[in-house]
């Protein structure tokens, strides 16, 4: 029997109760039902409701950060965040090219233009050396004259550099740390698209409280889910009062009056949505460590094969293990491995496609993205569900 026949073998122990087995999905053990009923009965459904308020009680809570906002989805959030920060049309926001489509489609709503810096190969995220590097070749600080404060500009346009959105990839915090370091020195906001990483730390601080903003997804395939549901969490109360704000139809409270002082947006949390979540996050812990057990019974599996590798998380973290991942040797051999697992009914699958390899992103400001490229070619994502 080969490799991947008895990691076949080895998933399907792992997950008796599913004839296929997917990559992730939600788990439902706790007050689910509960509390959508309970929500139902109160006729509360919409986007006004108790388990609103306490879902950002929760999240704040569990993020360690002062407020929290609750939205329709993950990508609602992290266009609200920017926004709240500042970036324009025009402008030109850092981010990495190895990463889910929205991150650089809630950039592109705004008028905005994405780029992109090269990866970790330890974390898969943001790496600060080449964010670093990519800065100080091509950047210039000056006053912005909109606001009187400093800011980074790209030498070659002028274009303002308005954001650095760093991702944390499957889980695993990048070096979040210098990442802040660096957008302090350029005066350049930092937004964390922390995503896929509820429950994940460095240095024992949870991702998403790092940045100026924070932004989480709750969509089904995520460690909790709410079904489709997102948050912005910041420790600024004047940017948390904002994105409230925005989120609502930029409605100006009144009790009868309908009055709208901007453009605002159609992305509140339904209460609904906010119930499932509540009952999801009383099992963040329990999932998590349900996932850091999966996690590694994997990386023993594959200590001694010669041919794939476990990615680990990296140093500094306590990771969520959100998506396990295996690097192979080369694109031919992870071709294979995707082709045989999928045929037994073992969901795999490859790491996203690149940025800028997608049309409408190709023609993107990056360096030479050599990491990102390499990960692209060889990395696997393997079922990492919660386990019954």
């Amino acid at each position: 029997m080969n490799t991947t026949s008895q990691f076949i073998s080895l998933v399907k122990d792992l997950f008796p109760q599913k004839n296929a087995i997917s990559l992730h999905e939600p788990v439902f053990i706790g007050n689910e039902r509960k509390y959508v009923l309970d929500a139902i009965d109160s006729t509360f459904v919409s986007s006004v409701g108790q388990y609103v308020n306490k879902f950002e009680e929760m999240i704040a809570k569990i993020s360690e950060s002062k407020y929290a906002v609750a939205t329709v989805n993950g990508t609602a959030a992290l266009h609200t965040a920017l926004l709240i920060s500042g970036v324009k049309s025009g402008d030109l926001v850092i981010s990495q090219a190895l990463t889910f489509v929205a991150t650089c489609n809630a950039i592109s709503y705004i008028g905005a233009s994405n780029v992109f810096v090269d990866v970790d190969p330890k974390s898969m995220g943001m790496s600060p050396t080449s964010l670093s590097n990519w800065l100080k070749k091509n950047s210039v600080c000056k006053v912005n004259p909109e606001t009187g404060l400093k800011s980074s500009y790209y030498l070659k346009t002028d274009q303002r550099l308005s954001a650095i959105v760093p991702m944390h990839t499957f889980g695993h915090a990048c070096e979040i740390d210098k990442i802040a370091e660096i957008a302090s020195e350029f005066h350049i906001p930092l937004i964390e698209d922390a995503a896929e990483s509820l429950g994940s730390y460095f240095k024992g601080k949870h991702t998403g409280s790092f940045g100026s903003v924070g932004v989480f997804s709750f969509n089904g395939n995520k460690t909790v889910t709410s079904g489709g549901g997102g948050a912005i969490v910041t420790d600024n109360e004047q940017l948390a009062k904002l994105a409230k704000h925005l989120t609502t139809q930029a409605k100006v409270p009144h009790k009868w009056d309908f009055f709208h002082d901007s453009i605002g947006y159609n992305y509140r949390m339904p209460n609904l949505n906010a119930a499932l979540a509540c009952a999801q996050l009383e099992q963040l812990g329990i999932f998590v460590k349900n996932k850091r057990e999966l996690a590694a019974i994997y990386s023993d599996f594959f200590k001694d094969v010669d041919d794939i590798d476990f990615m680990p998380e990296p140093p500094n973290n306590k990771s969520n293990y959100w998506l396990c991942a295996i690097r192979l040797k080369n694109k031919s051999r992870r071709d294979e491995f995707l082709k045989e697992t999928n045929d037994n009914s073992v969901m795999t699958r490859p790491a996203w496609t690149l940025m800028t390899e997608l049309p409408m992103f190709k023609h993107s400001i990056h360096d030479d993205l050599s990491n990102s490229y390499e990960i692209a070619e060889r990395l696997v994502n393997i079922p990492s569900g919660v386990r019954l």
